[in-house]
């Protein structure tokens, strides 16, 4: 078996997770977030932050209990929205978690963070105050609080980073996609340290509307059965918000510095599949070579995982596809589980807190379940953990992440040896 803390010809350094953040529908906080997972517990509920008389879906996976006055420096209130906020508080924990500070050293530290809809939400409610008032009277404030990249400059700036900075927006896969980046960074010497971080607060009527025209999401109104990955009666998606945050260093950084290891990056892989803006490839070509390539540059077989979360958006056709491509991938399938169930698509965020959700995996021995998994659909047979998380000593876990445009990212955690 292979040991991806060891060096290989395929990976130049060891990347080591030294801190994890995470705000998400189903609590604050990693240990919140992890307990309330493994719990069964669902973040899906009827739409609190806007109207939905017009819309054709009612419900969504919202922030609860999320207090920013209490989580930023008083200057961000003003400054930010909740998007860059969600993703702040996550990079935040992970900082701390990790015990770095960032000033010792700051051009050796960095960021990327992945949103897939960015301040899309302020866009839009700012059009409509302008259209309510009749007046072309916009905060100065308007454009910071749109544009992604200043979700990572905001926590650049508060907490002293003057290393490596950037803003993916692949979609579905921008948080993957940021971790998959960071190693790069990391491995070529860019920098020693550096945060992934993903961030999304999209549940707004003009994107619900958008979505919900092109059939995407569920539109079951019942909270306790809306989302339902792999499930036969699966009818769309339901969305999400939230942040995520993973603290990575080079394995000589984190060791020079006493750090404590959480797991390591075992390899990441991105790729497209060169085929629709909306639908995924239907022979799944696209996820198979990322989760091949994944494999490769981990150094590792499709025998050494043990558990795949995988993206599963309880899509009837993203969901059989995926399925497919990872019976194409594994001989002999490991369980496999979708954490949306409980949290709901969180986009950009959700590549962050999927992954946290494997390196918790490793760590405790516990898969988290796929809820509101009832009626097996003969096009996805998999073990899917339904309904109940599950003990089981593994040592690697896959998280994938699939978005619109073909976007496909795979990350491999594992336990440190």
């Amino acid at each position: 078996m292979a040991d991806c803390s060891r060096k290989s010809e395929n990976m130049d350094k060891t990347i080591v997770i030294t801190g994890t953040g995470a705000v998400t529908p189903i609590g604050t906080g990693v240990e919140t977030y992890w307990n309330n997972l493994i719990a069964g517990h669902c973040g899906i509920a009827p739409i609190r932050q806007c109207d939905t008389t017009a819309l054709p879906v009612k419900v969504a996976a919202e922030i609860k209990d999320f207090d920013p006055a209490a989580l930023l420096p008083k200057p961000l209130l003003r400054e930010t929205v909740p998007f860059m906020q969600y993703g702040y508080a996550a990079a935040q924990e992970a900082l701390t978690q990790g015990g770095l500070d960032p000033s010792l050293e700051p051009r050796r530290v960095g960021i990327v963070l992945g949103t897939a809809l960015a301040g899309v939400s302020h866009i839009a409610e700012t059009q409509h105050e302008v259209d309510e008032a009749g007046k072309l009277r916009v905060s100065p404030r308007f454009v910071p609080k749109a544009l992604g990249n200043i979700a990572a400059a905001q926590v650049a700036i508060h907490f002293g980073f003057r290393g490596p900075s950037f803003t993916v927006q692949t979609a579905c896969s921008s948080g993957g996609d940021a971790i998959g980046l960071a190693c790069m960074l990391l491995k070529s010497g860019e920098a020693d340290a550096m945060l992934a971080v993903g961030a999304e607060a999209s549940i707004c009527p003009v994107v619900l509307a958008g979505l919900a025209s092109a059939r995407a999401l569920s539109r079951n109104d019942d909270p306790v059965t809306a989302c339902r990955p792999f499930d036969l009666n699966r009818d769309g998606f339901v969305m999400g918000e939230g942040g995520g945050a993973l603290l990575l260093e080079t394995e000589a950084h984190a060791k020079a510095r006493g750090a404590n290891f959480i797991g390591v990056i075992c390899g990441t892989a991105n790729n497209t599949d060169g085929h629709h803006v909306t639908a995924p490839h239907p022979d799944g070509i696209g996820a198979v070579a990322c989760m091949e390539d994944a494999l490769h540059h981990a150094g590792l077989s499709p025998a050494d995982i043990g558990y795949i979360n995988a993206h599963g958006t309880s899509t009837p056709m993203g969901d059989s596809i995926e399925a497919a491509a990872v019976k194409k991938v594994f001989p002999c399938p490991p369980p496999v589980s979708s954490t949306k169930g409980a949290t709901g698509h969180m986009m950009g965020a959700g590549g962050i807190t999927e992954v946290i959700a494997c390196v918790k995996a490793v760590e405790t021995g516990i898969l988290p379940p796929t809820l509101h998994y009832e009626v097996a659909d003969p096009a996805c047979d998999l073990d899917f953990i339904p309904n109940q998380a599950r003990q089981a000593e593994i040592r690697y876990a896959m998280s994938n992440a699939f978005g619109f445009g073909g976007q496909n990212s795979s990350v491999i955690v594992g336990r440190y040896e």
